[in-house]
């Protein structure tokens, strides 16, 4: 079961599932690294390179314990992300908001391009979520709790947005200490 940490299941590894999960982080883009700046660009072909890309997403979404994943977390800045909310993971291409409740809430959340942080963010509880498949056809999900945040994390990374710049300044203080202290899991 996800707990309510954004983009990181909460859940005991063995050491097996742990080994998989270093190995599947360390092909993701970790902080500071720019291309996690950057807007994403939309998608124009809906291809086999697209359903590749998403399948590799998907993979090394579900191998580093993760609910959610955008492209640019993965080098590549096409407006696309992957999320598994619960067990059958999703892909949202080309994704908006084209709505989002009245209420929101303030909850911790991880990034799986920053291990070790976790950071308070306040969020819509509900959103309307569209968007395209990966074969092309219209996509609208009317999404809760965290199937919701999820979603608004993962834009948010297609706009170059990190948790970091949603959160307060003392847990962003905080936050980039413990970045600071951490080693690199980035690819030489």
């Amino acid at each position: 079961m996800a707990d309510t940490h954004t983009e990181v299941r909460d859940e005991p590894l063995d050491a097996e599932r742990e080994a998989r999960r270093q190995l599947a982080l360390a092909q993701l883009r970790q902080y500071p690294d720019p291309v996690l700046r950057m807007r994403a660009y939309e998608v124009e072909e809906l291809d086999d390179d697209l359903r590749r890309l998403v399948e590799r997403m998907t993979v090394l979404m579900q191998e580093a314990n993760g609910v959610g994943l955008a492209a640019n977390q993965v080098g590549v800045l096409r407006r696309v992300f992957v999320m598994r909310p619960e067990e059958e993971p999703v892909a949202v291409v080309n994704p908006v908001i084209a709505s989002t409740g009245d209420e929101r809430e303030t909850d911790e959340e991880g990034c799986l391009s920053m291990p070790a942080v976790l950071v308070p963010v306040e969020r819509s509880v509900s959103v309307r979520l569209e968007g395209r498949d990966v074969q092309g056809g219209a996509l609208t999900l009317e999404l809760e709790g965290l199937a919701a945040r999820v979603a608004q994390h993962e834009l948010d990374h297609l706009d170059g947005i990190l948790i970091l710049d949603r959160t307060t300044k003392e847990a962003r203080r905080e936050a980039l200490a413990t970045l600071r202290a951490q080693p690199s899991l980035q690819r030489a």
